[in-house]
């Protein structure tokens, strides 16, 4: 049973350069994600991909299409943990419609900590999920970003604002 698990939100193609929606500083995110995620496995605490897919028949979104190149999870994250399950979602809470709240459950999970893609959106509507709340969710601020600073900043603050703790990457797996 883990007590902890690491949660990878959204790192996606589209969201590098040459993407349909590049972020700011994506690969500082990625390299604080993947320096993360080698503790979470140095540590033995379970490491869950998220996925956003976009259904072009839609007409939302204007990017992460079904099956696009964009819409791949970045293959260094996926080189960083192969075996990770990988949670599809459509929504911007990854507990939303998804089967991540079972995932953690049969893991014994009771604390969750987040990383990814974007701040301001899934990744705080995942941290603010009324799900999520049981989880006690920490967010990893050097290892998310979104499409500025100052975005960035505002959806920190947000957070802590609303109880949620922000950790560092060095202290991301410490006890509360």
């Amino acid at each position: 049973m883990a007590s902890q698990a690491l949660i990878v939100i959204d790192v996606q193609n589209d969201y590098f350069a040459g993407g349909r929606y590049p972020l700011h500083q994506p690969e500082v995110t990625l390299a604080q994600t993947l320096s993360l995620m080698a503790q979470a496995k140095e540590k033995g605490i379970p490491i869950i991909h998220v996925q956003h897919l976009v259904s072009p028949s839609l007409g939302k979104g204007l990017f992460f299409y079904d099956d696009s190149p964009g819409a791949a999870i970045h293959p260094e994250i996926l080189a960083a943990a192969p075996d990770a399950p990988i949670v599809i979602k459509r929504h911007a809470d990854c507990f939303e419609r998804t089967d991540l709240d079972a995932q953690l459950n049969a893991l014994g999970v009771e604390r969750i900590v987040l990383a990814g893609m974007m701040t301001h959106n899934c990744v705080a509507h995942t941290a603010l999920s009324p799900a999520a709340a049981r989880y006690q969710p920490t967010v990893v601020e050097p290892a998310c970003c979104t499409v500025d600073a100052i975005g960035h900043a505002l959806a920190v603050d947000s957070m802590q604002v609303r109880g949620i703790a922000m950790r560092g990457v060095s202290t991301a797996f410490d006890a509360q």
